[in-house]
């Protein structure tokens, strides 16, 4: 019988083990890319060159490899690509300030507007409140390419065409905001807000006093996953702002990948920094609001 045990236990940690080896092998599949990218941004535009000669024959750059190769180690360690986007690339930089101000005045206004929004829906009784949700989850389950002729049609019809309100407007009533923070509205309990009532609180002491301290972990949620979406806006920008020195960094890798690739992994490389900044940052927030929103307690 102890012997049977024995084996069992085997059995199954054997078992765990070959799942954290296929995990780590997966994930090591899938962070890859941005592993070469990574490397490659540590490479001098010679050694790009010879890597990809596709690239280089479409700019007329000679070069007698016919196939591209993929190294993890580069030849010689340079931080020109680096120095060339920093210091040279000006349209780089104004881009990427560009892409800080707008995703700012997003955030900010998203949060403002979901959480109060959102109050509303979840903890404020008023008639037609469930059939205005309703549209707002409607809205949500619409492709973007459904809803963007229509936003550039309030665009153009409210005179703010190549501005930064075509970009900002739209994104700050996104209905996905909203559906967020009601969903984590919907567990804080009853009681704490009829006990704030008995003392005489309003309704806006009870949101800025009770509400939002409790929200912490869905607005670190909503920052973190309307960053990502809108640090890779593409369509907006090409579409709202005809300047391309008033787009915002995410048509720039494009842009750089026609002239001058051999710098675009170093541009890829620092369009993907702020982005991992903001995720590793609060991430115990982002998984402390999946737990909560999916009903896990620890």
């Amino acid at each position: 019988m102890p012997f049977k045990l024995k084996k069992l236990h085997f059995i199954r940690h054997n078992k765990k083990f070959n799942i954290y080896i296929f995990l780590t092998l997966l994930s090591l599949f899938f962070i890859s890319p941005i592993l070469v990218i990574i490397v490659n941004s540590f490479m001098g535009a010679e050694e790009i060159t010879q890597q990809y000669p596709v690239f280089a024959s479409s700019q007329s750059i000679q070069n007698n490899n016919e196939f591209m190769t993929m190294k993890l180690i580069p030849d010689m360690f340079t931080l020109e690509q680096y120095k060339n986007i920093l210091l040279r690339q000006f349209l780089f930089l104004k881009m990427f300030w560009n892409s800080v101000g707008i995703i700012a005045a997003i955030i900010v206004g998203q949060v403002v507007i979901a959480s109060t929004a959102a109050y509303a829906f979840s903890k404020i009784y008023f008639k037609g409140g469930n059939k205005i949700f309703y549209i707002y989850i409607i809205a949500m389950m619409m492709p973007f390419q459904v809803t963007l002729v229509p936003n550039y049609l309030m665009v153009d019809r409210l005179g703010i065409m190549n501005t930064y309100r075509a970009l900002i407007l739209p994104a700050i009533f996104a209905p996905f905001g909203v559906f967020l923070m009601k969903q984590f509205m919907n567990y804080i309990p009853k009681e704490c807000i009829e006990a704030a009532q008995i003392d005489g609180a309003g309704y806006f002491q009870i949101f800025f006093y009770i509400i939002l301290p409790m929200l912490k972990p869905a607005i670190a949620s909503l920052i973190i996953l309307q960053f990502i979406d809108y640090w890779n806006m593409v369509e907006q920008p090409l579409l709202f702002i005809d300047d391309a020195v008033k787009r915002p960094l995410s048509t720039y890798l494009s842009i750089i990948g026609k002239k001058d690739f051999h710098y675009a992994f170093a541009a890829s490389t620092i369009y993907m920094l702020p982005a991992l900044f903001i995720f590793f940052y609060w991430e115990c927030y982002l998984v402390e609001g999946i737990q909560l929103n999916s009903g896990i307690k620890q």
